[in-house]
């Protein structure tokens, strides 16, 4: 098509001429809103950056005689950890005689990783690291992925949030309906009901003060 004909579709469309491909032979325009299409690249080139995460790798630590309570809170941190799509190095601290029983280390590890394999898996098994011992696991679930779960958990959160306040603001609405019809009615009743003639009243004597006593006047008597 030439030129010419296309700039004047364009301009009868109300639209733009864009040379999307201008290194093909020969090269390759397109009539489009070239505002609208800019802002559609801009969204998605923010989304993409929103989504782009690199992995990290997470650290927990454990002690050879751990008690529960601090095993459980270690692990459920260990899950939040993959859960996010990081990784986790868990890591065992021996202290003086434990050294010498490495094989208990295993086993501590091992536990750790059959009760978190839901959420992610051995990528290095238990070795010896000077006094410590070292275990990788990995995430189940990309960073990536792990991130577009959270953007789309809390774009539906913001979404129930908004439901929930107009609902409310419709409640309200209801209430203070109900309100001013009870007020309504409440001034007719007012409005229909006669006037009680003025009462008469006598002048009643004065009583006499009766005499009154502190705690230390008691104590006296």
């Amino acid at each position: 098509m030439a030129i010419d004909v296309a700039l004047r579709l364009a301009q009868e469309a109300d639209l733009d001429l864009v040379e999307v491909a201008p290194e093909a032979k020969p090269p390759v325009a397109k009539i489009m809103d070239y505002g609208k299409f800019k802002y559609e690249a801009a969204q998605k080139l923010k989304e993409a950056r929103r989504n782009q995460a690199n992995t990290i790798l997470k650290e927990v630590r454990f002690r050879l005689k751990i008690d529960v309570h601090d095993y459980e809170t270690k692990k459920k941190r260990a899950i939040g950890f993959l859960n996010d799509g990081d990784k986790v190095k868990a890591m065992i601290l021996f202290r003086g005689r434990e050294q010498s029983r490495p094989e208990q280390g295993v086993r501590l590890l091992q536990k750790f990783a059959e009760e978190v394999s839901e959420f992610g898996t051995i990528e290095s098994s238990p070795t010896i690291d000077g006094r410590n011992m070292v275990m990788i696991i990995g995430p189940l679930k990309s960073k990536s992925e792990a991130k577009a779960e959270q953007n789309a958990k809390r774009d539906a959160n913001k979404r129930g949030d908004k439901k929930e306040a107009k609902s409310g603001e419709s409640v309200l609405a209801v209430e203070d309906d109900k309100a001013n019809a009870v007020q309504v009615v409440e001034a007719e009743v007012v409005a229909e009901k006669p006037k009680a003639a003025p009462k008469t009243t006598a002048a009643k004597a004065a009583a006499p003060k009766k005499s009154t006593k502190s705690v230390s006047d008691e104590l006296d008597d």
